[in-house]
């Protein structure tokens, strides 16, 4: 029993001594906890919303008051007529439209009974009902104070249209998402594994001595994978068309250009993995634990990001799929062109050029 309290003993000693082991055992749960207690929920709150009153009277005021009230909603702004509601949700930064009609107030004081019309963003059908039904309650919610305080049964009817995906077919959402996942998987595991196991098979020295330049090994290295990404992009592409049948509403050419920069992201950062470990675990367990996580959380497929707290969303923008993600959607499903999307580009550009210059800058011409 003493040997026994003894190496336990050591065995702790071990592990107190190990920093990496102790941020695994301590710090790993800890920042679990913190991410999937922010993100993982199912409400939505701060939905940048827009209001079209046509009417501007009282009662238009008090309901637009309500709903400015609500924590579910933020009033982006205001605007005059129909024509600027469509250019509002491409610009993407709001997701719920309210129109007033002008003969709101008339009709709720003669006829006892008014509508008005919802408008929301069905390229995530999920969020798109989960806000619709926020909205209708608050509407049902000042029906019923009006019906109380006159002792009317008056009745407001909202009108729902939902733009991009009227069926609110699950398709629209998860296939830009499940783009990001694979490619991102794919590129940056397969990429940092081929170059480390050629450090673990003692062979990438004899290439590093080759009258190859070094960057034309890793260049050849990384151009198969490009190759086999794009071949994915359209299989993926080609069963959502004909198996989810999923139209590609934008630019069939401007798809793949951008995918083709999301790969090389991918690559990228594959190869920056792949020069600072020495083993393919190591470089296994990065890339699946280093990008699946970030993948699903910050993109915005699975939960979206406006929900989470302001420094959850600023590590969101470093995240490359979140990027890509939105830039599918928005020329797939929305159909819209490269003047939508180039700031999603420029980033995604940008984060590419970093990163390759990151790896060559870490790239080792002679192995210790």
């Amino acid at each position: 029993m003493k040997q026994f309290l003894i190496f336990v003993r050591k065995e702790f000693a071990h592990v107190l001594r190990d920093r990496k082991t102790l941020l695994i055992l301590f710090g790993l749960p800890v920042v679990l906890i913190i991410i999937f207690g922010f993100a993982l929920t199912n409400e939505i709150k701060n939905t940048k919303i827009i209001i079209v009153d046509y009417a501007k009277d009282l009662a238009t005021q008090k309901l637009i008051n309500k709903i400015e009230s609500s924590p579910y909603f933020e009033l982006e702004k205001s605007i005059r007529s129909h024509q600027e509601i469509e250019a509002a949700f491409r610009e993407g930064k709001i997701k719920l439209a309210v129109v007033f009609p002008a003969n709101f107030n008339t009709d709720l004081a003669h006829l006892h009974q008014a509508q008005l019309q919802i408008i929301a963003d069905a390229s995530d059908p999920n969020t798109a009902n989960t806000l619709t039904n926020y909205l209708t309650m608050i509407v049902l919610d000042y029906q019923a104070e009006l019906m109380q305080a006159n002792q009317v049964p008056y009745r407001i009817i909202p009108e729902t249209r939902m733009l991009y995906n009227p069926q609110l077919k699950g398709a629209p959402n998860f296939v830009p998402g499940v783009m990001a996942l694979v490619l991102m998987l794919v590129c940056v595991m397969m990429t940092s594994i081929s170059i480390v196991k050629e450090k673990e098979l003692g062979t990438m020295e004899i290439l590093l001595v080759s009258p190859f330049r070094p960057i034309l090994v890793i260049l050849a290295k990384a151009v198969p994978y490009l190759l086999l990404s794009l071949l994915n992009v359209i299989t993926i592409l080609l069963l959502s068309v004909f198996v989810l049948g999923l139209p590609i509403k934008g630019s069939i050419l401007l798809l793949f250009a951008e995918s083709t920069l999301f790969i090389i992201t991918s690559l990228a950062l594959g190869l920056l993995i792949s020069v600072r470990t020495e083993s393919q675990q190591t470089a296994m367990l990065i890339s699946l634990m280093g990008m699946l996580l970030p993948t699903i959380l910050f993109s915005g497929f699975m939960f979206p990001i406006e929900n989470m707290p302001l420094p959850l969303q600023l590590i969101s923008n470093v995240v490359p799929s979140k990027w890509y993600y939105q830039i599918v959607k928005a020329v797939m499903i929305k159909g819209l062109g490269f003047s939508a999307i180039w700031q999603e580009t420029l980033i995604l550009a940008g984060i590419t050029i970093f990163l390759i210059l990151v790896s060559l800058k870490n790239f080792k011409i002679r192995l210790a």
